[in-house]
């Protein structure tokens, strides 16, 4: 399974002219991406002036228009930027998005830090079962997978049942996006429920270690242009598209191919 990030929180489009961040762009970036070989998408959404927001209409009406556009399964981050209130990462769930993500743990996050205290935590994942939101639990250090474990035991499995973890690795602040980190977090899974699954993502030029660790590990892959913007030393990224169809060369030499966005949705527990 292939997730495709394309924007983020971060990056401005003055400084990354490829980075899509109207709704045209988004879509156009989806139907590129499927056919490239992803099966999901993780939104953040720009306003007018490219600037990050959790305006709900803007999320409803891109919510519409990447299903209308493509297969793919969508899903809003409730992240945002590290700045956004509570209150407004808890209302994205109300967008109706096939998934949501749910950040296990606060972590420093560069010069800044993304605050997720337990209280947050638990809101998302008891809202997410009432809205029937599939939730991606985003891991950060090996400690959030302790806080998974304690989310699940009082609060019962996500809705679809299935349990899905985004390895986040090379953010400064949080694990190292190394082959040793990556296994040391997979083996850290052990007491999650059985059949839970895992992607994996690598922050900037963490990107290809992260990759062929989670390949050869059986997890699935995260790339995207929220997450790195250079393809290889002294060569920007393309487009999102370029970055997924690396992906899935690499997923078909590991024989291990893309798996299609309705796979993906039976594997994940998404009935939306």
């Amino acid at each position: 399974m292939i997730t495709v990030a394309p924007t983020g929180a971060e990056a401005a489009k003055a400084e990354v002219p490829a980075l899509p961040v109207t709704l045209p762009e988004l879509v156009e970036t989806a139907r590129g991406c499927q056919a490239a070989g992803a099966s999901m998408i993780h939104v953040h959404i720009r306003d007018a002036a490219a600037q990050p927001t959790l305006d709900l209409g803007l999320l409803r009406e891109t919510v519409a228009a990447l299903r209308d556009a493509s297969e793919l399964v969508v899903q809003l981050s409730t992240g945002g930027a590290v700045t956004d209130p509570f209150a407004d990462r808890l209302r994205v769930l109300t967008a109706e998005p096939d998934m949501g993500s749910c950040s296990m743990g606060t972590v420093n996050f560069g010069d800044e830090v993304f605050h997720n205290p337990w209280r947050l935590i638990v809101d998302l994942h008891t809202q997410a079962q009432q809205y029937g939101v599939v939730l991606e639990y985003e891991i950060f250090d090996l400690g959030h997978l302790w806080s998974l474990e304690r989310l699940l035991d009082q609060h019962g499995l996500p809705a679809g049942g299935h349990v899905h973890v985004d390895l986040v690795m090379g953010v400064p602040g949080g694990m190292p996006g190394t082959a040793e980190a990556l296994v040391a977090a997979v083996a850290a899974m052990r007491n999650l429920p059985a059949g839970s699954t895992f992607s994996a993502t690598g922050i900037g030029r963490t990107t290809l270690p992260v990759m062929f660790s989670a390949l050869a590990a059986g997890g699935h892959l995260r790339v995207g242009m929220e997450d790195t913007r250079s393809y290889a030393k002294g060569e920007p990224v393309e487009s999102n598209a370029q970055l997924v169809a690396r992906a899935a060369a690499l997923a078909r030499l590991a024989q291990r191919p893309p798996l299609s966005p309705a796979a993906a949705r039976e594997l994940l527990g998404v009935t939306r």
